[in-house]
């Protein structure tokens, strides 16, 4: 299973970037010109289910039943805005995404922010808030 972000193409060219790729299963989120656009690819007998999708998540339960212990779980692929001004709706999406109920939670993707200063290299240094903003979020889910 291989989660695509920024793919900036849209979903037909996406599909086919995928099957070329031996991907023959997958979920394609249009890009908005040459911004965005996600995908969610997988081979084999996995079976994926989709729960819910924007343009900046694909979220599916997972049921791997080709292994002898029959895992059941939640995969979550997530990009946030890299914009300062959309944060706060990125951590709102992730946090309506959190169910209590479900199996295993897996999130991945570009969050487009660290949680500590010491992670980032080069440029301006991040905000305490904005920072913070982001471990909050993570800590709620």
């Amino acid at each position: 299973m291989v989660f695509f972000m920024e793919t900036k193409i849209n979903k037909s060219r996406m599909e086919q970037v995928r099957r070329s790729c031996g991907f023959l299963n997958g979920i394609d989120v249009d890009s908005e010109g040459s911004k965005g656009g996600l995908c969610l690819a997988w081979k084999g007998d996995v079976s994926i289910s989709l729960q819910s999708f924007s343009k900046r998540h694909i979220d599916v339960l997972i049921d791997d039943s080709s292994n002898e212990n029959g895992q059941h779980w939640r995969f979550t692929g997530f990009y946030s805005s890299p914009y300062t001004h959309e944060k706060d709706a990125s951590w709102q999406l992730l946090r309506s995404l959190r169910h209590n109920e479900d199996p295993s939670w897996f999130v991945c993707g570009d969050f487009n922010e660290v949680m500590y200063g010491f992670e980032k290299k080069g440029g301006l240094p991040r905000e305490e808030r904005k920072m913070e903003a982001f471990q909050n979020a993570l800590e709620d889910c």
